[in-house]
């Protein structure tokens, strides 16, 4: 039974690797690099002790593995955390590609009719990978979130996604005629002909105007009446996104997630390792172009194998973010000592995560002033993100401090309102354009230009474009989306007048629910 185990995940790595390296020679990274980390995961030394263990007990091989995938996704499924249910989902497709080597069953591909909508309870990467564009036009999932693989497979694809829809989706009929709506995460059931026939002359519209402003990616996004210029940056998670900045207009990067160096693997990178890739990432994005490295964000709800963390009950309130490096300095002081030798190769700065009070980010500059006096390098520029609401509260203070301020409206938004953004109940009231959530924004501004700091988004929010104008309103100086969104956003900012975006953003601040500043409509003008 252990070797039939050993042969199949062989075969199962070897489809994985072919699957990855098919998808890296048509220049779909997104695609292989998911197809990649499955891989990986048939190497975790948990997942194959649970299997290994079982058959040690005399049980089959399917058995044990069809145990360990159940048991090591629940696990994951269990902490309730956008990144680990999208791992717990990838735990349950790796584990389904290796039982069926082990059954010796060969499942025939699905057929999709031409232009359907797929409604399903979830859908793992292999299964969206399968999905040819054109064929099947979006898809409606009653779990997973907007940041899971599956939805970052739709996007390449470049179809509309909606997770976290009502089960009872799950009971429509095929062959239903449906309207899914990507950008409200709406799934409308019978529209009307004369319905149906208006959105394929916006969806024409859509696509012309994305056209042109990926022609005009490269001009500055600076308002139409009022000359503001808003500086539009890119998230991203590794070296290959870097490249991809500058031809896609963005003005540098808002939020390089460092996270991505330290996962999916048993030990933490070395000082030397960390310093090679952000120079890389300097590099690629361009002296001229700055880049703002977030420390290390994990906790008790993102664990790592060699950074263990006592379980808390609420790990949201726990251990995270600048918590975790300020009482493991010495993770703290790698990271930050390999930026600063970094910083050498572009325009550099650091930013802290779950800043909370005044005294955390005291400490961490302290260990970053130490770490640049050390090292003999000049002192680079040192931000938070406002994630919390006592930042906003006490923007006075905090402005004395942090020389700039990056707003993470997803969690923002979560702790404001008390919602975990990942709870299938709550999530959909999880919105950053509630009133409570606008105002805690305008003091930030308010707070920080008072003191001449620059304030950015770098959250969803800053994509939406229902939001995009009121943001300008208040005053923002940077907003910092995904890569495809860059192109959009700059030509959105374009069209606006600042007049009016500041006519917006006061009513609704006015407001007093997230219906009534959805209802609010930007006056673009001529």
């Amino acid at each position: 039974e252990q070797e039939r185990l050993t042969d199949a995940i062989r075969r199962a790595r070897g489809e994985l690797e072919a699957l990855r390296a098919s998808l890296h020679a048509k220049a779909d990274p997104a695609k292989a690099a998911i197809f990649a980390a499955h891989a990986e995961l048939l190497d975790d030394p948990d997942f194959l002790e649970i299997a290994n263990s079982a058959i040690a007990k005399g049980k089959s091989a399917a058995f044990a593995w069809k145990k360990a995938t159940e048991l090591h996704a629940d696990r994951l499924a269990a902490l309730r955390n956008e990144l680990l249910a999208q791992r717990a989902n990838d735990v349950r497709d790796v584990g389904q590609r290796v039982l069926l080597h082990l059954t010796g069953v060969t499942p025939l591909p699905p057929q999709y009719p031409v232009r359907s909508v797929l409604i399903a309870e979830d859908l793992t990467p292999s299964d969206a990978a399968t999905i040819e564009a054109g064929t099947v036009v979006g898809f409606a999932t009653v779990r997973g979130c907007a940041t899971s693989h599956v939805a970052i497979l739709a996007r390449s694809l470049g179809i509309p996604a909606v997770a976290g829809i009502e089960p009872r989706a799950l009971e429509v009929s095929n062959g239903t005629p449906v309207i899914l709506d990507g950008a409200k995460g709406s799934l409308r059931l019978s529209p009307p002909a004369a319905e149906v026939e208006v959105i394929v002359e916006r969806k024409a519209r859509l696509k012309a105007q994305r056209d042109d402003d990926v022609a005009h990616a490269l001009e500055p996004a600076g308002t139409k009446c009022g000359g503001k210029h808003i500086m539009v940056f890119a998230n991203i998670d590794g070296l290959k996104q870097a490249q991809q900045v500058g031809s896609l207009g963005g003005e540098g990067v808002g939020l390089l997630r460092t996270e991505f160096l330290f996962m999916d693997r048993s030990t933490a990178p070395t000082e030397d390792e960390q310093t090679q890739c952000y120079a890389a990432i300097l590099k690629s994005v361009g002296p001229e172009h700055p880049v703002v490295i977030r420390t290390l964000d994990v906790g008790g709800d993102k664990p790592l194998p060699y950074l263990p963390i006592p379980r808390e009950d609420n790990p949201f309130l726990g251990e995270r973010g600048i918590r975790v490096g300020l009482d493991r300095p010495e993770v703290l002081r790698t990271q930050l000592r390999a930026i600063l030798r970094a910083s050498s190769a572009g325009k550099v700065a650091v930013m802290f995560p779950m800043i909370a009070i005044v005294q955390e980010l005291r400490d961490a500059k302290a260990i970053l002033l130490e770490e640049s006096n050390s090292l003999g390098i000049e002192p680079i520029p040192c931000g938070i993100m406002v994630e919390v609401p006592s930042v906003p509260l006490m923007m006075h203070s905090f402005a004395y401090e942090a020389d700039f301020f990056s707003i993470g409206t997803n969690d923002l938004t979560q702790y404001t309102l008390a919602m975990d953004r990942g709870h299938p109940k709550f999530a959909p009231t999880v919105d950053a354009l509630n009133p409570a959530v606008l105002r805690l924004i305008a003091q930030t501004i308010n707070g920080a230009h008072a003191q001449n700091r620059a304030v950015g988004i770098c959250g969803g929010v800053a994509g939406d474009p229902q939001a995009v104008p009121i943001l300008v309103g208040l005053d923002i100086d940077e907003l910092s989306v995904s890569l495809p969104a860059i192109p959009t956003v700059k030509a959105q900012i374009r069209r606006l007048s600042l007049t009016s975006c500041r006519e917006l953003a006061q009513r609704a601040l006015n407001c007093w629910t997230v219906e009534e500043v959805r209802a609010l409509e930007p006056e673009y003008g001529d």
